[in-house]
């Protein structure tokens, strides 16, 4: 007699979902014009893991499913100390550069639009930040995460060099 199993329940995080921009996009056919949407949307759990996404479609809808399925591949895990980031960073992506900076307790987050979704959707809550060069959101977005995925604590720092947190820190 075969056992039943019961399905395995994943521990799925629960994920904000943010959408950054939506995009219509118009392909000329004979016939006229064909209408798609392309959808950028961040997500995070507010808890130093984000994730971002772009997806495709004919309804917006599910432009906006697409691209929370893309999410949640592409996520990432941000170090923080206390409320910010451990140090500076600029992150680089194409024509696209952000620069973050950490800041003290209580000054919020100070970001523009996709850099300020990405950053409170990981949970940050106390960071200074530029964008200097493209102002495209899906560049914005890139490079602010070229940024978050090069940032490293003392101890990391300090187990790659073969040293103590105090020597580092002097």
């Amino acid at each position: 007699m075969r056992q039943e199993r019961e399905p395995k329940e994943f521990e799925q995080p629960e994920f904000e979902e943010r959408v950054v921009t939506i995009n219509r996009v118009t392909k000329v056919v004979k016939g006229g014009r064909r209408f798609r949407f392309a959808a950028l949307v961040v997500i995070g759990d507010k808890k130093g893991n984000v994730g971002f996404g772009t997806g495709k479609a004919n309804e917006v809808p599910d432009a906006i499913k697409k691209a929370i399925e893309s999410a949640k591949k592409n996520m990432i895990s941000v170090p923080t100390v206390k409320t910010t980031i451990p140090h500076t960073i600029t992150g680089v992506y194409g024509a696209g550069k952000v620069l973050l900076r950490p800041a003290a307790a209580g000054t919020g987050v100070i970001a523009g639009g996709p850099v300020r979704a990405v950053l409170e959707l990981a949970g940050i809550s106390d960071i200074l930040s530029k964008t200097l060069g493209s102002r495209t959101p899906i560049n914005m977005v890139r490079a602010t995460f070229e940024g978050l995925k090069g940032l490293s604590t003392v101890e990391e720092v300090a187990a790659r060099r073969g040293k103590t947190v105090e020597e580092i820190l002097g």
